[in-house]
């Protein structure tokens, strides 16, 4: 009790400040979310919600008025973006998926979220997308509301609400049951049935439809297409008349192969890639989302012991997997499917993404100005420059040359405001 005390009132002036302020941020270097290396000596003069100017601190100066935060030791970076995440969803470890969605009740599902999107934003992530509450609804829509509102802290948000699937496709399976259970994502079926759920779940606050263009419901379990092609393409004109883009969980090569010339804006998982699939995603600019902690985690969690066993044959074709799209050019994204592993621990995505082949600095890349870009957000954040807001989050070290750096977070703004203190 008397270490949180002492932590409140350290961070209490900072916080407390207005969003007409003045706040002059000198760390050792910044970086900013696109050029090769950190820039020694420059500071970050942040007016209000927005950064008003970067360069050389002799050319920034020091504006009468501002509060001075020194951050020495550090490189200031744009705060990192979470593109894959499900912050109603706990470890599996925890409790089993099934478990979550069939007996967890919403109100208990809420209360985890809240304190999963704080120690997401304590971890550097100012913005994710999260891809689906997997049972609990449209709880994502209030979740974003509340931390707009200032009623709770956490990341930027954008919501996919309840995903899409066809009937029968998801879990929990109703062959389980004498009963048909609450399923993960919502059923659509037929060219009208998934142009009017899309509509229903945009209409209900999604800011992205995602599909399931894929699942397990093959005759002995296995991954098969879910979608047809036209259904898919149905999906996507009616998200894109509406300014929205589409997201499809996808593993095998005909799931992506349709989800891709259908017009997702991104693929998630990929296990499936083969050497046609990522020429088709370069060519068609669809990005890649390979949620590489998640295969981590769950093999983990099944007893593999990660640097004593051999490695699972399912690891070793996720690293081949992944090192094919890169090799292919394919755009990465950062998003490790968080909330099968802890949240706040979103960096481990961006670690196994180095281990399987990225530089740290491509990888850093991608997780601020990159998925910026994927999230068309890139007018407002992913990068430190004059107008964008002053999402900003300052690390120990140089991440653009060791990726753990990003896990030694000093400081965290989002829109000029500092929500976690030196």
């Amino acid at each position: 009790m008397r270490h949180l005390l002492l932590l409140s009132m350290i961070a209490a002036p900072l916080a407390a400040q207005s969003r007409d302020s003045l706040v002059l941020l000198k760390p050792a270097a910044v970086w900013d979310g696109t050029s090769d290396a950190p820039a020694a000596g420059w500071s970050v003069l942040v007016r209000g919600e927005r950064i008003a100017a970067v360069g050389p601190a002799a050319q920034v100066g020091t504006p009468k008025g501002a509060r001075i935060v020194e951050l020495p030791g550090t490189t200031l970076i744009p705060g990192m973006i979470e593109a894959h995440t499900h912050l109603f969803l706990h470890p599996y470890n925890e409790t089993p998926w099934n478990d979550q969605v069939l007996r967890e009740p919403l109100a208990l599902r809420t209360a985890r979220a809240v304190n999963h999107a704080r120690a997401t934003l304590m971890a550097g992530f100012t913005m994710v997308r999260d891809l689906g509450t997997e049972g609990a609804g449209y709880a994502d829509v209030g979740l974003k509301q509340a931390i707009e509102q200032g009623i709770i802290p956490g990341p930027r948000m954008l919501v996919t609400t309840r995903a899409m699937l066809v009937t029968g496709s998801y879990a929990p399976r109703r062959t389980d049951f004498a009963f048909d259970p609450p399923q993960g994502a919502e059923e659509a079926d037929g060219l009208d049935g998934v142009v009017r759920v899309a509509r229903d779940q945009i209409a209900h606050g999604a800011d992205w439809v995602k599909v399931y263009a894929d699942y397990r419901w093959g005759p002995r379990g296995e991954a098969m297409p879910t979608f047809t092609e036209a259904e898919l393409r149905a999906i996507v004109e009616a998200a894109a008349s509406s300014g929205r883009a589409v997201v499809a969980h996808a593993s095998t090569p005909e799931g992506m192969r349709r989800a891709i010339v259908a017009g997702v804006e991104s693929i998630e998982h990929g296990d499936g890639g083969t050497a046609e699939t990522w020429a088709l995603m370069k060519a068609r600019g669809v990005t890649f989302c390979p949620t590489l902690a998640a295969g981590d985690a769950t093999r983990q969690y099944a007893g593999w012991r990660k640097g004593v066993d051999p490695e699972p044959a399912a690891i070793t074709a996720k690293r081949a997997s992944f090192r094919a799209a890169l090799a292919a050019g394919v755009t990465m994204c950062v998003g490790g499917d968080v909330g099968v592993y802890p949240h706040g621990d979103d960096a481990r995505e961006m670690e196994l993404m180095v281990e399987y082949g990225m530089t740290p600095l491509a990888v850093m890349k991608a997780a601020t100005s990159g998925n910026a870009r994927l999230l068309h957000w890139e007018s407002r954040i992913g990068r430190v420059a004059p107008g964008l807001l002053a999402d900003l989050v300052a690390v120990r070290g140089d991440p653009t040359r060791d990726i753990h750096a990003v896990r030694a977070v000093v400081l965290v703004m989002k829109g000029g405001l500092v929500e976690r203190a030196p």
